[in-house]
């Protein structure tokens, strides 16, 4: 395995171009078993989840290809799909789940293994399981192994019991090939849904209310692929924003998904991050001094779970004290401990953690639980005096681009090295 060593304490300086979004990239390849024509992705990002998404693909009986250089992918029909995503590559990739929903809409039947990913808390498929039952499929559980099958699915009305991303992801997917309306309520609102609609309705699709908490899905016979632009990924873009700020740096986002980021950018700028918006991208530069603040994660579009571990390492080292209040997944502190090795004064109380900065941070040896834990550790080590050497970054490689490469581009002084 890798690690990052980062010899902290330079403000981060110039321009970094912004990836495909992860989030927004693996439903919408994995929605490609719906099509019988070529699909063409630009945009995408060169990233491990990405790869095991292809390697699923294959299996599936698709045929990818996959240009890093180019952040072009094209993935072709299969002649005859295969219904079964085996263990071995699910229990890396939670978002395999995803393509449960597809293959029951072209199949009839799926066998997916029941998902792994990072341990942040419990993500149960039941929403899933629970609403595609509703359109005429049926499941069992084989061996740690999901097993629908239908005879054909059917449009319903399908309420939400809460605001599932993964879940409304399926739904809209399932519902583009079946029979009548499909009706979401309670669907989530993120803009990675909204781009899943939008690369469905250039295959052909006929959705409305995307963006919105009611979804509707009208099926159509067949879907063919178009040549789509993933959009950029707005939490990479969040970290980066984090990154010059934590440094006292002055750094342009280019390729940056500013209309997704509204939540991030108002908590930011409440701390006294500057955050300008120009003609050539996004501008983050110091201010006056960093203040925390308090903040609350909640469904879009509400502040973003996944930028929680960053702010929290950003109000490490502001001024006064601050809450932080999780409220998507109930086990997404386990970055605290080690923010604390690095000097860090943080308490948690059942799904709260009270946070008041310190004059400073040193650097230590760390270790990542999860990908956006992984971060967090990144940009305290980067505001950190010393040397802080961040352990089991392969979390980080499943959605982060070539983060060291990016780091060293804006005067980091970071490397990979093999523990």
């Amino acid at each position: 395995m890798d690690k990052l060593i980062i010899e902290g304490g330079l403000p981060l300086r110039g321009t970094v171009r912004i990836s495909g979004s992860k989030n927004a990239a693996l439903p919408i390849l994995l929605a490609a078993p719906l099509l019988d024509s070529p699909v063409t992705y630009r945009n995408v990002p060169n990233l491990r989840d990405i790869h095991t998404t292809f390697k699923l693909l294959k299996i599936l009986g698709l045929e990818t290809e996959f240009d890093p250089a180019s952040a072009t992918a094209r993935v072709s029909p299969a002649a005859a799909l295969n219904p079964e995503a085996p263990y071995d590559l699910v229990k890396t990739m939670r978002a395999s789940v995803l393509c449960l929903g597809p293959l029951l809409a072209r199949l009839g039947e799926a066998r997916v293994a029941l998902p792994g990913g990072c341990a942040i808390g419990a993500r149960p498929v039941n929403l899933h399981l629970t609403a595609l039952e509703k359109m005429g499929a049926r499941f069992d559980l084989e061996s740690g192994y999901i097993a629908g099958k239908t005879s054909g699915l059917r449009g319903a009305k399908i309420v939400f019991d809460q605001v599932t991303v993964g879940g409304t992801e399926n739904l809209i997917m399932a519902a583009c090939l079946a029979q009548g309306e499909t009706i979401l309520e309670n669907a989530a609102r993120e803009p990675e849904v909204v781009d899943l609609a939008n690369f469905l309705i250039a295959c052909g699709a006929k959705i409305t209310g995307h963006g919105t908490p009611v979804v509707r899905i009208e099926g159509v016979t067949s879907l063919s692929g178009p040549d789509y632009p993933i959009m950029g990924d707005r939490i990479e873009a969040g970290t980066y924003l984090v990154a010059s700020a934590i440094t006292g740096g002055d750094i342009l986002l280019e390729n940056c998904p500013c209309e997704a980021l509204d939540a991030v950018f108002s908590k930011l700028r409440e701390m006294g991050v500057v955050i300008d918006e120009t003609p050539g991208g996004l501008r983050v530069r110091p201010g006056g001094e960093l203040a925390c603040a308090d903040v609350t994660t909640l469904p879009y579009p509400g502040f973003p779970t996944d930028m929680q571990a960053q702010v929290m390492a950003l109000m490490c080292v502001a001024s006064g004290a601050g809450t932080i209040r999780e409220t998507i997944f109930e086990n997404r502190f386990m970055h605290v401990q080690e923010l604390v090795r690095l000097g860090a004064r943080i308490k948690v109380s059942a799904q709260s953690a009270f946070v008041r900065g310190v004059p400073r941070l040193t650097g230590a040896p760390v270790m990542a639980s999860d990908l956006r834990a992984s971060a967090s550790l990144v940009l305290a080590g980067l505001a950190a005096h010393g040397t802080t050497e961040v352990a089991r970054i392969y979390h980080l490689d499943r959605g982060y681009e070539a983060m060291e490469v990016k780091l060293q581009g804006l005067g980091a002084r970071v490397r990979r090295a093999k523990e």
